[in-house]
C-alpha cells in the first residue's frame, strides 16, 4: 500500500509539473485578453460605436509603431522627452519612473551598455557559482543583478571586484531559460567545468 500511494504521488507531482507552465501562459494570455477587453468596454462604452472604437484602436497601435520606429531611427521623440521632463519634476514618480526606465532599457535590445552580458560570480559563499547579469561597472567594480530560481525577477544586488567573476558566454535569454527551468535548460556544460 506505501509502495502504491508513492508511486500515485509521484505521478501526481510529475504531473503537475507538466501542467505548471501550460497554467502560467494560459494566465498570462487571459489577463492581457481581460486587459483588452477591458479597454475595448471602456472605449466602446464611451463612444458608443464599432466604427469609433476600431478607429481608436488603430490609431493607437499606429501611434505606438511610429514611436517604436523614431526611437530606433532618431532616439526618443520630442513627445517622450517633454513627458519625461515633466514626471522628473515630481517627487517619488520621478524615483519609481527612472528605475523602470532603466529596467526596461537593460533588457531591451536598442541599449547595448549594460546587461547584454552574462557572468558567473560565486554568491552566497565560495565555491558556490550562480549566473548574473552585468547591470553597471564602474573601473574594476561590477554591478550585479544575481536572480533567483524558478523567478528571475526576484534577486539580489550585489557589487564585485571584476577579479571576483568569471565572463559567460551566455546571453540574457539563455540565462533566464537557464535559470527559469532551474537548470534544466544549460547548453554551457564547457563553461561548468571551467569554474575554478
Amino acid at each position: 500500500m506505501k509502495e502504491s500511494t508513492k508511486k500515485l504521488l509521484n505521478y501526481f507531482l510529475v504531473g503537475i509539473l507538466a501542467i505548471i507552465p501550460i497554467v502560467v501562459i494560459l494566465q498570462i494570455i487571459i489577463f492581457l485578453k481581460e486587459m483588452v477587453s477591458d479597454l475595448f468596454s471602456a472605449v466602446y462604452g464611451y463612444a458608443d460605436s464599432y466604427f469609433y472604437t476600431a478607429l481608436f484602436f488603430t490609431l493607437s497601435f499606429a501611434i505606438v509603431v511610429l514611436i517604436g520606429y523614431k526611437i530606433v531611427k532618431t532616439g526618443r521623440p520630442r513627445v517622450i522627452t517633454i513627458f519625461d521632463h515633466v514626471i522628473n519634476r515630481i517627487p517619488f514618480l520621478n524615483t519609481i519612473y527612472r528605475v523602470l526606465i532603466k529596467v526596461i532599457n537593460m533588457f531591451s535590445s536598442h541599449d547595448q551598455r549594460f546587461a547584454k552580458e552574462v557572468v558567473y560570480v560565486e554568491y552566497p559563499s565560495p565555491g558556490i557559482w550562480v549566473p548574473a547579469y552585468v547591470t553597471n561597472r564602474h573601473d574594476d567594480k561590477y554591478v550585479l543583478f544575481i536572480p533567483t530560481s524558478p523567478n528571475p525577477t526576484s534577486g539580489f544586488t550585489v557589487i564585485v571586484d571584476k577579479s571576483k567573476i568569471v565572463k559567460s558566454e551566455m546571453d540574457i535569454e539563455e540565462a533566464t531559460s537557464f535559470i527559469v527551468s532551474i537548470g534544466v535548460d544549460y547548453n554551457k556544460s564547457v563553461e561548468m567545468t571551467d569554474l575554478p
